[in-house]
């Protein structure tokens, strides 16, 4: 049964998830506009995609990467694609997950 949501009491949207491999909660919109917006709204959960937020800032600050700068856009859309598809993607130097 789709979990419902606590703000309309309506069932939520839910995909199989791509870096899951699971049924979870989708997004309520598509992150950008286009195909690859599309894409992530119809295939990638809402769990997957705040990690990949998370991921992409401390990609960012620990790197020093310059957003004004196309290989930087380039760099972060490819570290996006490796991750939500569940591949080999980089890592931030000395960045411990917490256990729960």
């Amino acid at each position: 049964q789709a979990p419902y949501s606590i703000i309309t009491g309506q069932p939520m949207r839910t995909v199989t998830c791509r870096k899951y491999s699971e049924e979870l909660p989708g997004l309520t919109a598509a992150p950008f506009p286009g195909p690859k917006g599309q894409d992530i709204y119809d295939h990638v959960s809402a769990k997957a995609w705040k990690e990949w937020q998370d991921h992409q800032t401390r990609l960012i600050n620990e790197k020093h990467l310059n957003l004004f700068e196309p290989k930087t856009r380039q760099y972060l859309q490819e570290q996006m694609t490796l991750f939500l598809s569940g591949t080999q993607f980089d890592a931030v130097d000395g960045y411990v997950p917490e256990t729960k």
